[in-house]
């Protein structure tokens, strides 16, 4: 079972037995007395090693908690709460890492690990690791809290069951929806970056997220005037994203300059910017979404770009086609501030695995 290591596959069985606490009859109630523990899953029943890795390290990070902190990481999976994303600072529900002991901590840094790249968790862990340059740059900078981003676990992680996980906090939002014998749903998943470049201190110069950048930039100033009368949609940035929390229908039909009209090179280029966001997640789940998006027919993938082309000025664009939505934008703090999120359609959360998976007389979770 390539990528799944003997230590984690123990410490995921191990962790079993945190399933037992996943059957209560809704967030905040206390579980029944003496619950009956679930059954250890069957990790060759899994059937590839993305969900063997992640329901066992889901499961190895509950058992890690304490009881009653572990109450507080778990919804049903039909919970409203697993659809209220957002990238902002603000309360969230689950366990934030200050909440956790060492150990769970240590749990749920592996759970990052089982889910994204070597390259997407070390992005994810830049971007924590700027809430310590805010602290120590901006005026009011001790709300910033690089141990304030929560774990959440939606439903029982196991083969058999539809279950999901979260981690938030500020400029990160990455969202997973397990259901048996559909592909992983990893969308809507949410990269940010502030500043985009850190300007002074022990890690000044560091950009986590300068490929999306640069890649992204690139691929604008390649273009032709011809071109750019069609993939230019604005002359000044959009300001943000416009498929945020709650809009992401915003953007329903594609716009810019379609990947049929570039050139070869162009092309590569723009399914180079592409790979960076999908290859955020682990290996086989990339190629699964790249598989679809190359099914679905690259050159009906649009790019737009909105804003001047030159470094440092306030800048946004968009990638659209039938199997993907990504925006980028970068405004804020003078052209310093990224927000980036990659959606799926059809499917964000989800959604439609689950209809089918209890239309076919599936229990819910």
């Amino acid at each position: 079972m390539a990528g799944l290591t003997r230590r984690r596959l123990l410490h995921g069985l191990a962790a079993s037995a945190a399933a037992g606490a996943l059957a209560r009859p809704a967030h905040g109630q206390n579980p029944p007395p003496a619950p009956s523990l679930a059954p250890v899953p069957s990790f060759a029943d899994v059937g590839d090693a993305s969900r063997a890795a992640m329901a066992g390290a889901a499961l190895a990070l509950l058992g890690a908690l304490p009881a009653e902190t572990r109450r507080h990481a778990v919804f049903a999976l039909e919970d409203k709460e697993r659809l209220d994303w957002h990238y902002i600072p603000r309360r969230r529900a689950g366990v934030p890492f200050k909440d956790m002991p060492a150990t769970g901590r240590a749990a749920a840094h592996e759970l990052m690990k089982a889910s994204l790249s070597a390259v997407g968790y070390g992005k994810a862990v830049g971007i924590i690791r700027l809430e310590e340059v805010l602290r120590r740059l901006e005026t009011f900078g001790l709300m910033r809290d690089p141990d304030n981003y929560a774990f959440t676990v939606f439903g029982n992680p196991g083969p058999s069951t539809a279950w999901g996980w979260r981690v938030e906090g500020h400029h990160l939002s990455l969202n997973f929806t397990l259901v048996p014998g559909r592909p992983v749903a990893m969308t809507p998943a949410f990269f940010g970056a502030n500043p985009a470049e850190v300007p002074s201190g022990p890690q000044k110069g560091q950009r986590v997220l300068a490929a999306e950048q640069d890649l992204g930039r690139a691929l604008a100033r390649s273009l032709t005037d011809p071109q750019r009368a069609r993939g230019v949609i604005a002359a000044q940035s959009l300001g943000d994203i416009v498929s945020g929390p709650g809009r992401a229908d915003s953007l329903a039909t594609p716009t810019g300059l379609a990947l049929s009209d570039m050139t070869g090179d162009q092309r590569t280029q723009a399914l180079r910017l592409i790979e960076e966001y999908a290859r955020n997640m682990r290996g086989e789940l990339a190629e699964q979404e790249l598989a679809r998006m190359r099914q679905a027919g690259p050159e009906l993938i649009r790019f737009a770009w909105a804003g001047p082309l030159e470094p440092g000025k306030p800048h946004y664009y968009r990638l659209h086609g039938p199997t993907l939505l990504i925006e980028y934008d970068n405004t804020q703090n003078d052209a310093n501030h990224i927000h980036s999120v990659w959606h799926d359609p059809r499917r964000d959360f989800g959604l439609d695995f689950l209809k089918a998976h209890y239309d076919r007389g599936h229990h819910h979770a």
